[in-house]
């Protein structure tokens, strides 16, 4: 990745359905806490990966429903696509690399003959991969007959089976791991290859991640019978790999603690600190908007000790444009902070910083850029912010807000009671 200009400190690789995203968390709690720890501490000089059997329409989806963040890499389709960044630009070279030997024609008339095969829904058959649903029941019997058929007319072709219901065929080339092995094989040739990388996964279509060479792994604590059965076969005994004794995201930030591959306490688990206190611009900015979802959500005390501590982050000549072009004043947005303390409590309202990146301008001064998003009963909110902040003079470790400008993103409207409120 071009963001960074050296080895990554960690790559994180993580499935999304109950690893990365909890399913039984309607509140998303687990995920806000690793999104905060990520961008607090880590995104700007470590890379994450997401690796999902889930195609570029399915994933686009869950992205509308859930908070992710931004990943450097997405790899979907069960390791059959890779794409970059934000613009989500494809790998063109492991497209042509899956086309040796791969005839999707011949495959689909030889599942044909299964009417144990349920197809996936369209959206899910993608170039180098076709899809099915089989009950758990009779996939043995399924996949044993199939792969005779295939070697049969000597199709190249790798048998995935995960979830006790998705069966997935790819290139023999293809899957996760070969597509993590692959990127990882880019970094090195490029002398830039990650210090430490840690997979992460629940269900069968993980299981290569773990075998790639000299990654830390864990297997959330709500892993798959076939993944946990595929450890106890291949890897028990290996101190690289752990079995969480947390669900999904909680399970992530667990092994991180476990391998010392950096800082596993998230600013969400930070108990008793308001808006002070920070440790970096990037701390400064997730943990205000921890701190601005929780007085919302009437969370934490209003206190005259957290009004004070507010009203201190801010610059007294501070100015802040909200999406539609209105500009405030301080003690226009204040005291609508204080007018609004609980109006979203007892609803589901949910906040998060994405991409945060800095860069000084000036000696003591800087330029934090990041999206802040918002999701709540009405849909999901979005802004592309830009924040001027400065070191303090009597305590240069502290930051005080000078400017803030927010344009909407993509696919983001405001809503009447957000006039004032988005900051």
């Amino acid at each position: 990745m071009d963001r960074l200009n050296d080895s990554p400190n960690l790559m994180i690789v993580s499935d999304l359905d109950c690893t990365m995203v909890d399913h039984d968390d309607p509140g998303n709690l687990a995920l806000l806490r690793f999104n905060a720890l990520w961008e607090a501490y880590y995104r700007r000089n470590s890379l994450l990966v997401f690796s999902t059997g889930r195609s570029p329409t399915s994933y686009r989806r869950l992205r509308k429903k859930r908070p992710l963040l931004t990943p450097d890499i997405t790899i979907m389709s069960v390791g059959t696509e890779i794409a970059y960044g934000e613009s989500m630009v494809p790998d063109d070279d492991w497209k042509q690399y899956l086309d040796n030997n791969w005839d999707r024609k011949a495959i689909t008339e030889e599942t044909a003959k299964f009417p144990e095969l349920i197809p996936q829904p369209e959206t899910e058959h993608r170039p180098h991969k076709v899809s099915f649903y089989v009950e758990k029941g009779k996939a043995s019997e399924v996949i044993l007959a199939l792969s005779k058929c295939l070697e049969k007319r000597r199709l190249d072709v790798k048998i995935i089976y995960s979830s006790g219901t998705a069966l997935d065929l790819l290139p023999q080339g293809a899957g996760k791991g070969q597509a993590l092995a692959y990127i990882l094989e880019k970094f090195k040739a490029d002398g830039r290859g990650p210090i430490n990388t840690l997979v992460c996964g629940d269900s069968g279509n993980d299981a290569e991640l773990f075998s790639v060479p000299e990654v830390y792994g864990v297997m959330v604590s709500n892993s798959q019978e076939e993944l946990l059965q595929w450890y106890a076969n291949n890897a028990k005994g290996n101190p690289k790999i752990i079995h969480a004794t947390e669900r999904c995201s909680a399970g992530i930030i667990q092994a991180i603690g476990n391998f010392s591959v950096g800082p596993n306490l998230s600013p969400r688990d930070i108990v008793g600190e308001t808006v002070g206190n920070f440790f970096s611009r990037e701390h400064e900015v997730v943990k205000f908007y921890i701190f601005y979802e929780r007085w919302r959500r009437g969370e934490i005390e209003n206190s005259e000790q957290n009004v004070q501590t507010l009203k201190s982050t801010f610059h007294h000549a501070g100015s802040f444009v909200h999406p539609s072009g209105v500009e405030k004043n301080r003690l226009q947005i204040l005291d609508a902070f204080e007018k609004f303390y609980g109006d979203k409590q007892g609803i589901s309202f949910q906040v998060w910083v994405d991409r945060v990146n800095f860069a000084e301008i000036s000696l003591g001064s800087w330029q934090v850029k990041f999206d802040k998003w918002e999701l709540s009963g009405k849909g999901l909110q979005g802004c592309s912010t830009k924040v001027l902040m400065n070191s303090k003079v009597d305590s240069p470790d502290e930051f005080i807000w000078m400017h803030l400008h927010q344009t909407w993103l993509d696919g983001s409207g405001q809503n009447d009671d957000d006039k004032i409120w988005f900051i």
